[in-house]
C-alpha cells in the first residue's frame, strides 16, 4: 500500500470511529463488532505505516543527511533531528494510526460497559419481577 492509499483509508475510519456509540445494547453489540474489524486493520496499517517511515529514513540518509553530516560537521543530536523530519509525514502517519488504534480498544471497553450495564439491570429486573429479591 502507498502513503496516500494508508492515509485515506485513516480518514475514512477517522469519521467512523467519532461516531456515537448507541445506548441499545444491541446496537452496541453490532457496533463493537464493526470497531473490531478497525482495531485489526488499525494494527496492520500501523505496522505498514512504520515500514514506510523506516524506507523513507534509510533513503534519505544515504543521500542526503551522510553529506550533509561529512562536510557540516552536525552533531549526533542534530543528525537525529534532521532524520526524524525527513519522514515527518510518515511519522504522523505512525501517531494517528497509534491513535486509531487506540480509539478502538476505548470503545470495545466502553461497549463491554454498556453490555454490562444492561445484563446488570436485566438481573435486578428479573430479582423483582420473580420475588427473589434479597436484602
Amino acid at each position: 500500500m502507498t502513503f496516500d492509499e494508508i492515509k485515506h483509508e485513516c480518514g475514512a475510519m477517522q469519521d467512523e470511529l467519532q461516531m456515537l456509540i448507541p445506548d441499545d445494547v444491541n446496537s452496541a453489540i453490532e457496533r463493537g463488532k464493526e470497531i473490531v474489524v478497525y482495531h485489526a486493520r488499525t494494527g496492520y496499517l500501523l505496522a505498514l505505516a512504520k515500514q514506510l517511515a523506516r524506507k523513507k529514513k534509510s533513503c534519505e540518509i544515504g543521500e542526503t543527511i551522510v553529506k550533509i553530516a561529512k562536510e557540516n560537521y552536525l552533531s549526533a543530536k542534530a543528525q537525529n533531528a534532521l532524520v526524524d523530519s525527513i519522514a515527518d509525514d510518515e511519522m504522523f502517519l505512525v501517531d494517528w494510526l497509534d491513535r486509531l488504534n487506540s480509539m478502538c480498544v476505548h470503545q470495545i471497553d466502553l461497549i463491554r460497559s454498556i453490555i454490562s450495564k444492561e445484563k446488570t439491570e436485566m438481573q435486578i429486573s428479573s430479582q423483582f419481577s420473580f420475588g427473589n429479591y434479597r436484602l
